[in-house]
């Protein structure tokens, strides 16, 4: 099966598990969102979602968290994973968003790139969920189902979205990115899945990819709790 056939069929699985996958990170606009996204990583989406309220009403504004020390910015986020260099950050992208952007988020890749804290895989969130620019961000989920499906090498997170956005429509990045996201924690784990019995990697993945993996502690299948906390997402976009 080709590649492009191939990522047709998955799409079609994940549309019909994910009809409208919801953004995981609470937000209320494009600034509230990159702080959110900031800070997921290394940390959980459920975590980041405990810590925003508090710090958001110390500053929801470039402007007013611009005013914050560092050391009130990593009171409110010290449970998140990373948090002195990312209370460092949201310092100093308030404080250049101010300083160049009239206190606006940018819906500019490069512009996005240049804030401290932000790489392309923040930016790229940013543009598609915000602003609705074309974009699709890969995390370690959406790299990992990319390669055990056979629509990508694998080598890098970079390779991996250059092949994706070659097989699946532009159209549909936004929701890809998502109901991806939400797959790999919902069915598709990292450790101790069986590949064979996945309602995906059943048919995509190789017999090779399906051994290896195997072999390297594959295992049983992900748990019905996993699948029913991940597979009919309820959360409202805000």
């Amino acid at each position: 099966m080709k590649r492009i056939e191939k990522a047709e069929r998955i799409l079609e699985i994940l549309d019909e598990l994910y009809p409208k996958p919801p953004i995981p990170l609470d937000h209320e606009d494009p600034f509230t969102l990159l702080v959110a996204v900031a800070l997921s990583a290394q940390t959980t989406d459920e975590r980041v979602n405990l810590v925003t309220p508090g710090l958001f009403r110390m500053a929801r504004t470039p402007a007013a968290m611009a005013k914050c020390s560092v050391e009130d910015i990593l009171a409110k986020i010290r449970s998140c994973g990373l948090a002195p260099g990312k209370a460092k950050n949201l310092k100093g992208m308030s404080e250049l968003l101010v300083r160049e952007h009239d206190g606006v988020v940018p819906a500019d890749m490069e512009a996005l790139e240049a804030l401290p804290g932000v790489g392309h895989k923040t930016a790229s969130v940013v543009l598609i969920q915000a602003f609705g620019v074309p974009a699709l961000p890969v995390d370690t989920h959406i790299h990992r189902l990319a390669a055990r499906w056979g629509l990508s090498d694998g080598k890098s997170v970079e390779k991996t979205e250059r092949d994706l956005k070659v097989v699946f429509p532009r159209a549909a990045w936004a929701r890809v990115h998502l109901s991806m996201i939400y797959f790999g924690r919902g069915y598709c784990p990292a450790r101790g899945h069986d590949l064979a019995n996945c309602p995906i990697c059943g048919w995509a993945a190789s017999k090779k990819r399906i051994a290896e993996e195997a072999r390297s502690g594959g295992g049983g299948p992900v748990s019905r709790k996993a699948i029913a906390k991940n597979k009919s997402p309820a959360k409202k976009r805000r």
